[in-house]
């Protein structure tokens, strides 16, 4: 089981990452947002070898990384994700796991926008993973298979929810699992992205059993937001949903 830092987004770094030790996660899914209140891929190229000592010194064991490059060029996130894809590989991180781009992109330039970034990773014996996302290309289950049948090595990380609420709820996605490299879950309802666990429509059970059928063997990563700021507290509801997968795996 990992946690996202984004849980604890609100936090400083060195918290979030107390916090989700706190909960005896076995490993963080780590987020870099240049937006975000933890590290930024711009800070990862600026100084390589102090992110990779203040990771290091966290005693941590990170399970894949989630990168939001924001509004930059494409030729500065190349620069982020080699400078991200290289502390990836001295801290042993697998899998390196970006956005696509909005809907309404063309699928041949997204092809090879994202094509660019796995040569990068692969370059460091990495899998890039690309996140389905409702208001993205990979909304579309069909859209997600084609930009991996596109882009050799490329993976995915699925993220359920946006199957569940938003302009792509109810798609049936069956088709991905044996295109996912990585996973991240909460509980959701038709109209609300995040809810307590229990309270929402996300089958675990068969999640789990469709990963299980095609020898899915890396980690399940809680990923409950604070930002923005739910109706419940991001821990106990943390914390009730590592117990729940532990039973299931």
């Amino acid at each position: 089981m990992a946690c996202s830092s984004m849980c604890f987004g609100r936090m400083t770094l060195e918290q979030a990452l107390h916090a989700v030790s706190e909960l005896r996660f076995a490993k963080v899914d780590l987020a870099f947002r240049e937006t975000g209140g933890h590290l930024k891929p711009s800070e990862v190229h600026a100084d390589l070898a102090r992110v990779i000592q203040i990771l290091r010194v966290s005693a941590m064991t990170f399970s894949a990384f989630h990168v939001d490059f924001g509004a930059v060029s494409e030729e500065l996130q190349r620069d982020h994700l080699k400078s991200i894809c290289r502390l990836a590989r001295n801290i042993a991180v697998p899998v390196v796991s970006l956005a696509a781009a909005p809907q309404g992109s063309d699928l041949d330039t997204e092809t090879a926008r994202l094509g660019a970034f796995a040569r990068i990773a692969q370059n460091e014996g990495l899998i890039l993973a690309v996140e389905t996302h409702g208001e993205t290309v990979t909304g579309d289950p069909l859209g997600a298979a084609e930009l991996c049948r596109r882009i050799p090595g490329m993976g995915l990380t699925l993220d359920p929810s946006h199957y569940t609420v938003g302009p792509h709820a109810k798609a049936d996605y069956d088709l991905l699992f044996p295109l996912v490299r990585h996973v991240r879950l909460r509980d959701s309802g038709r109209e609300q992205f995040s809810t307590r666990i229990g309270q929402g429509e996300i089958d675990y059970g068969r999640i789990i059993g469709h990963l299980d059928r095609v020898r899915y063997t890396r980690a399940l990563s809680v990923d409950i937001r604070d930002d923005p700021t739910p109706d419940f507290p991001v821990e106990i509801e943390a914390r009730k949903l590592k117990y729940l997968l532990e039973s299931m795996v």
